[in-house]
């Protein structure tokens, strides 16, 4: 009666599989397909043939007894439950795994037996199949992993208990953090999980916060957020309220992992220290004693340009000096890997991230005045129309005689008798400030052009959740940020062209597109612009130079900020090169393959540079509240919809063509109520429109 039975018939015991757990039965009727089975519960069921499990065994009468049957079945079941918890199926796997690749429950059961009973054999077989991290069961088979597969499977199985136990702690504390984040509970009063689950989960979200849209390949984060509100922003606003990271947290910055403050540099210390030596070295550099003057905001340190204008008849002379760091710079190390990831500097309401260390960026290479520093020169001979004659890179040292500010220069250009630390180059001021009406009147004849949208500064009062917004309107000074541009436009057009014509390969940036001529000049209505920007497209940095639409110049290769931005130190590394040595520093294809990096950088950063600054216009329109009404103007308008700008707050927004008045028109000014503002998700919304 112990045997194996190959073909089960009426009075056999049987098992088969049931919800992934072994089922005992006693066979009641057979066929060919099917059986009709005696469950322990005495319960009955059919069932196909080819479920059985290839252990069938021991036969009684098939005229046994129910009341029998059912007794033997308990039997049986409690027996091979003995058997198999005696069974050291570790050690089994040890003495067999590399020796064989599959065999069946018998032969296991033969290892400790010679002749096993059915129970034997199917107690292993329980065993086996437990074990699911070194037996593999595929009828009539239980297949034996090796070590290594064991390894794996072991580590698979680790992690799925890991992941269930985070699923059960960390979904209930997930619904408690988003009870704190909306206020409805502080953080005292919930209970934190232990610290490693803790760890798992704050690096969960910070994984997640770092990538919103990154795919949810086990359900992972679904199941830990069922019940919170699908948000893009749910691991950050968590990670808030746990008070890992502090209120109004730039998200973006982590995202781009755009290392802010001035310690992103410390593993390349040698390289940046021997740099900032390097810009006290002046050896071989002529000094160019011109009277240069930088203009630039009243905080602005990083001084990377600044200008000296004289006149020679009807021509006039703009000599632009611009900081070197490409004097030594050391190009493909990591060092300079580093900085072309960061690609450009960043400037926040809240901070400036420098693209240089601060030692290269605010100090050694920096334009300060009475400082004396080594310097990339562009002299430009412009004539009486704005028109470019000659451009003569070369290079040199200069000691900047002033750091002036927009507004101290404004006054002087503005009054005759203002004194302030830019009264004693009033002279110099004016004669630029004519050069650059000439010269931007010569740019709109060629196409420009110019809009004036002036952005308000974001001031942050407190800290916290206690940061208040504020938007500060003040007039631009105009007159000062116009030389300031002419100037340098000059100098990176002419420099472009001094290029061209020597075949010396440079970063341009093109917007080669028709532009119709009505476009060309200065525009300041809100309706207008919006008009010409819709025929305007982005520009481009490419290796290919073509002309720039918009700024009314036949090529353009930016040069004037190489503290600022890695293209322009590529493009005075080149031309340097040239002047030094005779030939570029990188080739036409070197130059492009570099060019491709950098435009991965540079639009992470963009992200940030866009997204940061309109999170805090967002937050101060919040928190003026909804029962504010704001002047606005009517810029777009169609059937469906129209756009509406405030210009002072420099904000454009879209809204349904029933809000607007029955009359309205291109110009229309309204006053609008806004409100429905998350500023993480840059969400807003026009709630009411009015005429006056």
């Amino acid at each position: 009666m112990s045997a194996i039975v190959q073909y089960p018939a009426e009075g056999c015991i049987v098992e088969y599989l049931e919800s992934n757990a072994v089922q005992i039965a006693m066979i009641l009727e057979a066929n060919e397909k099917r059986v009709r089975l005696l469950l322990p519960n005495r319960r009955e069921l059919n069932l196909s043939r080819s479920r059985l499990l290839p252990w069938a065994g021991p036969v009684y009468g098939a005229n046994e007894s129910r009341d029998t049957c059912v007794r033997l079945l308990e039997q049986h079941k409690a027996e091979r439950a003995r058997q198999s918890a005696s069974i050291l199926i570790q050690s089994v796997w040890e003495m067999v795994a590399g020796e064989m690749r599959e065999a069946q429950a018998q032969w296991f059961a033969e290892l400790e037996n010679t002749d096993p009973s059915v129970d034997t054999i199917a107690a292993y077989a329980h065993a086996l199949l437990a074990h699911k991290t070194h037996f593999r069961f595929q009828p009539p088979y239980f297949q034996i992993f090796t070590e290594e597969e064991v390894e794996k499977r072991l580590a698979e199985q680790q992690a799925r208990i890991d992941r269930e136990a985070l699923i059960v702690k960390g979904h209930t504390f997930f619904l408690e953090l988003w009870d704190v984040y909306v206020g409805k509970r502080s953080l005292a009063d919930i209970h934190l999980p232990p610290e490693s689950v803790a760890q798992d989960l704050e690096q969960l979200l910070t994984t997640r916060m770092r990538n919103p849209m990154q795919v949810d390949a086990n359900a992972l984060w679904a199941n830990l957020t069922r019940g919170i509100p699908d948000d893009p922003f749910v691991a950050l606003k968590l990670l808030m309220a746990w008070e890992k990271v502090p209120p109004h947290y730039n998200v973006w910055l982590a995202m781009t992992e755009y290392a802010e403050g001035d310690t992103w540099w410390e593993p390349y210390r040698e390289s940046v220290l021997a740099l900032a030596a390097g810009g006290e070295a002046l050896d071989g550099l002529s000094v160019c004693d011109l009277p240069f003057v930088s203009i630039d905001s009243s905080h602005t340190r990083d001084i990377d340009d600044a200008f000296a204008l004289a006149k020679e008849g009807d021509t006039w002379i703009v000599t632009v000096a611009l900081a070197f760091p490409a004097l030594a710079w050391p190009f493909d190390t990591a060092f300079d890997k580093a900085v072309l990831e960061r690609g450009s500097s960043l400037y926040l309401p809240e901070a400036t991230c420098h693209m240089l260390p601060e030692c290269l960026g605010t100090n050694s290479y920096s334009l300060i005045a009475n400082a004396k520093r080594p310097a990339f020169l562009v002299e430009v001979r412009v004539d009486a129309s704005g028109k470019i004659e000659q451009t003569k890179p070369f290079l040199g040292a200069v000691c900047v005689r002033a750091n002036l500010t927009y507004s101290d220069c404004e006054e002087v250009l503005s009054k005759d008798d203002a004194e302030n630390p830019a009264s004693p180059y009033r002279e110099q001021l004016r004669l630029c400030h004519a050069f650059a009406q000439a010269r931007q009147k010569e740019r709109i004849r060629s196409g420009a052009v110019l809009m004036e949208r002036p952005e308000p500064e974001i001031v942050l009062k407190g800290t916290g959740r206690a940061t208040r917004v504020d938007l500060v309107c003040e007039d631009a000074p105009e007159a000062s940020q116009q030389m300031v541009s002419e100037c340098m436009i000059c100098a990176s057009a002419g420099c472009a062209q001094w290029a061209h014509d020597r075949d010396v390969p440079l970063i341009h940036r093109t917007q080669d597109i028709p532009i119709p001529q009505e476009y060309a000049g200065m525009w300041t209505a809100p309706e207008r612009i919006a008009q010409i920007m819709h025929a305007l497209s982005a520009s481009l940095l490419e290796v290919e130079s073509a002309r720039h639409a918009a700024l009314g110049v036949a090529m353009y290769a930016p040069i004037t900020s190489p503290l600022r931005r890695y293209a322009d130190l590529c493009n005075i590394a080149q031309i340097a090169s040239v002047l030094a040595q005779g030939s570029p520093r990188f080739t036409k294809a070197a130059l492009n393959k570099r060019l491709e990096q950098l435009l991965c950088a540079l639009e992470q950063v963009s992200l940030v540079q866009r997204m940061r600054p309109r999170y805090w216009k967002l937050l101060y329109f919040k928190q003026q509240g909804d029962g504010v009404w704001w002047p606005a103007v009517i810029v777009e308008e169609n059937d469906m919809q129209g756009v509406i700008c405030l210009p002072k707050q420099a904000l454009t927004l879209r809204v349904k063509r029933q809000m607007l008045p029955d009359r309205a028109y291109l110009g229309m000014e309204v006053r609008v109520r806004l409100g429905k503002i998350q500023p993480y998700a840059n969400e807003i919304q026009i709630l009411e429109v009015v005429t006056d």
